[in-house]
């Protein structure tokens, strides 16, 4: 049987799988251009209503989350076009990383991944969709790294997942002028750390990083996340759950942990979208005026009435794919300097 290189089959059906934390799931390697059978409002409001019914229910076991949390992403984005999943690469033992590639993708140009899920769950099959979109829209191969996750591993095994990807990158053969990172939500605060700590230790650097909607400040102490606490699917109980899961008692002043601590003088560039609901709004507008007066050059996009991570939901918000574009224009501009 002629398959991908890199991909495990099942022993029984002879498919192939997907590892999620360690756990084998079926993986959609490629498929040819689909209609979504999903028939909702593109309104955002709508859409929020249905996001919230869907919020992650933290008395349930995290084995049980993760489940939901994966199945009701995988159903958001299941309009994923023409692509293909050409290799599985482990980076270290049980973190992985696959390449995504779609017929736009021009050769020797590369966004290094990194999901979301509050650094507790997420992974490349539930943020497929959005890779695949931004892929596209940028004009690059996708490189999405499956982090290791808490409370099974803490503050800071995920950020030495990211250095651990990029090394792999450059070592490859992979020139940094030519890869950027994005990430969305706890993926977009690994950029961050990602870019500090690789400059830290005098890895060469990207030209520049993508963050959508990150926690910059573990305190959570922002003015909106009181302000906009109906009008946002994220609640301050899942952020304190994000902190004391994550962080397990370590210091959320952290530069690492929390990123508006950090001195940021000599990082790259970088390109941030948030919305104007989100309770993380205050946090991230106070960490682009750090970033500024740092010295880095900060493009920094709201978005009017949208919610945490409404890039996700592209297939049903039309402000979704809009931002996707900005992103993909954003990137090629940076990629073909």
């Amino acid at each position: 049987m002629d398959i991908t290189p890199g991909i495990i089959l099942d022993k029984k059906t002879g498919s192939p799988l997907f590892f999620l934390n360690g756990t084998t799931n079926p993986l959609p390697l490629s498929s040819p251009f689909t209609i979504s059978n999903l028939m909702i409002s593109d309104s955002a409001v709508d859409i929020l209503t249905i996001i919230k019914a869907h919020t992650p229910d933290q008395k349930k076991p995290i084995s049980l989350v993760r489940k939901d949390y994966s199945a009701f992403y995988e159903d958001m984005q299941n309009d994923r076009g023409e692509y293909m999943i050409t290799e599985r690469v482990e980076l270290s033992k049980g973190v992985y990383g696959y390449w995504i590639t779609v017929p736009e993708a021009e050769p020797g140009y590369t966004i290094l991944f990194f999901h979301g899920g509050g650094f507790t769950f997420g992974s490349t099959k539930d943020h497929l969709g959005l890779c695949i979109r931004i892929a596209r829209a940028a004009g690059a191969q996708v490189f999405s790294v499956d982090y290791r996750l808490a409370p099974e591993y803490v503050f800071p095994s995920a950020i030495e997942d990211a250095i651990a990807s990029y090394r792999y990158l450059l070592s490859h053969g992979h020139l940094p002028h030519r890869i950027i990172p994005v990430g969305i939500s706890a993926g977009g605060t690994l950029v961050i750390d990602l870019l500090i700590s690789a400059r830290d230790l005098g890895l060469p650097l990207p030209r520049a990083g993508v963050c959508l909607s990150p926690p910059v400040d573990m305190l959570f102490e922002g003015e909106s996340v009181k302000k906009n606490l109906d009008i946002d699917w994220v609640t301050p109980e899942r952020l304190n759950v994000i902190r004391s899961v994550y962080l397990a008692g370590h210091d959320p002043k952290d530069p690492l942990a929390s990123p508006v601590c950090a001195r940021l003088n000599g990082i790259p560039r970088l390109y941030i979208q948030a919305g104007t609901h989100e309770l993380l709004l205050s946090d991230i507008a106070s960490f682009v005026d750090k970033a500024r007066w740092a010295g880095v050059p900060v493009q920094f996009e709201l978005w009017e009435g949208m919610f945490h991570c409404w890039q996700v939901f592209a297939q049903q918000v039309p402000e979704g794919q809009q931002a996707i574009s900005h992103i993909g224009a954003y990137v090629r501009d940076v990629l073909h300097r």
